[in-house]
């Protein structure tokens, strides 16, 4: 069964702090880490510890207070950048190197003006370094989903025999389609002879929308990490969503897999999350955006009173969500409004709530959404009217 883990790599303390805006203090990061660790995660990647004095501190601090997940800090393939993580992971119980360098021929070229042959000898080399202060050592070849495969498949057999317990590839740019992310992975899985002694890990941008499939798609294919965020913050356009990336695993029991995340968790912490980084969740987000349980379209409405089902994958308590809304609008159907006006405590008949409709109709052509205290003016204007004429 443990083979059919999925481990949940969060970065939302990293990558997600790089959305400009979004700089959390020390203090805030150890609050969110917390979080993190009560949610679920299995990794926490808690900063950049070479880039400045307080992410340092920052992953320094994180790594006192975290018992049960991993914490990780980020580096370049540069010396100084590996010991500056391994000093700031040093009270860690169990922590983890992330090291790497840009793999595709656009970064080796462009980015290094060097070539392939120093590009893996640098791989190489990163992870020796990083084998100083841990055997939790995890390389990224940066813009993987640009490498040639061949080259890749090189790369990845390099660091595992150097020592690398996991190899991550990244979708920098969110590029790949998602059959192209995972014949990727599967290239690795089946080129790669010593790939059974890492784990696969899937790292995703949505540039293109895409991150959630393209890391589904890579663990079918034999990935065991996802890296995500709450939320879905990120670089750009975000990296992968770690609420939908949960729940996908979670819905869809044919896949086999499964992951340590409990998913009642998943709303409050995208509050915590949205709050704490003063980054507003659009409201059609996936799982925790204010209209994921939300429904306004008359036919919509009525399926969904007669059996939730009909409109709903998911239970919103599953995942610490209110409860589901009826929200009224001009497309809105007479089974939606007689739901809330029962809610609101009327007792109205079908004839009663066909009359009521046609007002309804007016209220809600003017303007956007019709709130209780038009329906509570509505019902008892109507109430009034029709003791008169009784």
């Amino acid at each position: 069964m443990a083979e059919n883990k999925i481990f949940i790599f969060d970065t939302t303390l990293r990558d997600g702090e790089q959305v400009p805006g979004c700089k959390l203090n020390t203090q805030e990061k150890i609050e969110l880490a917390l979080a993190l660790e009560e949610l679920g995660v299995d990794i926490i990647e808690a900063g950049f510890p070479i880039s400045s004095p307080g992410d340092f501190s920052s992953v320094e601090e994180i790594s006192k207070v975290i018992t049960k997940a991993q914490v990780c800090g980020l580096s370049r393939a540069v010396q100084k950048d590996i010991e500056t993580a391994g000093e700031a992971l040093k009270h860690a119980k169990n922590p983890r190197i992330h090291t790497g360098i840009g793999t595709s021929d656009l970064h080796i070229k462009a980015k290094f003006n060097s070539n392939r042959d120093d590009i893996l000898e640098r791989a190489k080399q990163c992870v020796r370094w990083a084998r100083k202060y841990t055997d939790n050592i995890e390389f990224y070849a940066e813009d993987a989903g640009r490498t040639d495969n061949d080259y890749l498949a090189r790369v990845i057999e390099a660091v595992i025999a150097e020592g690398a317990t996991t190899v991550n590839i990244p979708d920098t740019t969110g590029y790949c389609l998602p059959h192209q992310y995972g014949e990727k992975i599967a290239f690795l899985v089946n080129h790669v002879p010593n790939i059974d002694k890492a784990i696969i890990s899937c790292h995703c941008h949505n540039d293109l929308g895409l991150a959630t499939a393209n890391s589904i798609a890579g663990v079918i294919s034999g990935a065991r990490q996802i890296e995500c965020t709450i939320n879905g913050l990120g670089e750009r356009a975000g990296n992968t969503s770690l609420e939908e990336v949960v729940m996908v695993i979670k819905q869809h029991h044919s896949l086999g897999y499964y992951t340590d995340i409990n998913p009642r968790l998943l709303n409050p912490i995208s509050r915590k999350v949205s709050d704490t980084m003063r980054m507003p969740v659009q409201p059609n987000k996936a799982i925790v955006g204010s209209n994921a349980f939300a429904h306004s379209s008359g036919i919509h409405q009525d399926g969904f009173l007669k059996d939730a089902l009909t409109y709903e994958i998911i239970n919103p308590e599953e995942v610490g969500a209110d409860s589901s809304k009826i929200v009224l609008t001009a497309r809105s159907g007479r089974s939606a409004l007689a739901f809330r006006l029962q809610k609101l405590g009327f007792q109205f008949n079908r004839n009663d709530v066909d009359v009521l409709y046609d007002e309804f109709l007016k209220v809600a052509d003017s303007k956007k959404e019709v709130e209780d205290a038009d329906l509570e003016a509505m019902g008892k204007k109507y109430q009034s009217v029709k003791s008169v004429v009784a």
